[in-house]
């Protein structure tokens, strides 16, 4: 079997069920909604404790449990197709060079981790339609500066 395999098992289980992701992940729980459903969906692994649960939940062999826990491979095509996945590609297309050029005056030479990460998602009501808000906060991460002499910065923190 391949992980592609049991994303579409544990969507066509989901689908019978009737199940949405909050309740999936209200049965898991134990970690951000974003990274169960990221694993259910093949793109993170779940923790042995979470991937029993998870096994449990959906009827999953011992094998497909095994799965969950691996280290995935992660990504997809680029540019995406999918318009909704798009849009985020396209937000960084866009606004990635000023933010870029934020971080970078605020903080100094280095990137924000994608990996030392939160994020989280709220629905906000709005009259003319509602809004989806998202709050990503990463640790920045310096640049290194090896074989640096005396004197010299180690690491690319903004240089007061």
């Amino acid at each position: 079997m391949k992980r592609a395999d049991l994303t579409e098992k544990i969507l066509d289980i989901k689908r019978e069920k009737g199940w949405t992701w909050k309740y999936i992940v209200g049965e898991i729980g134990g970690m951000s909604p974003v990274l169960i459903v990221g694993a259910l969906l093949g793109q993170m692994k779940l923790v042995k404790p979470l991937a029993k649960k998870a096994a449990t939940l959906f009827g999953l062999t011992e094998m497909e449990e095994r799965m969950l826990n691996e280290v995935p491979h992660r990504g997809t095509q680029m540019p995406p197709t999918d318009p909704l996945i798009y849009r985020f590609f396209e937000l960084v297309m866009v606004n990635g060079p000023a933010w870029k050029a934020l971080i970078e005056e605020e903080y100094g030479d280095g990137i924000m981790s994608a990996i030392d990460f939160d994020m989280e998602m709220e629905r906000l009501p709005h009259e003319k339609g509602d809004r989806v808000k998202i709050t990503m906060s990463g640790k920045f991460l310096p640049y290194k500066y090896y074989h640096n002499e005396q004197g010299i910065p180690a690491y690319g923190f903004k240089e007061e």
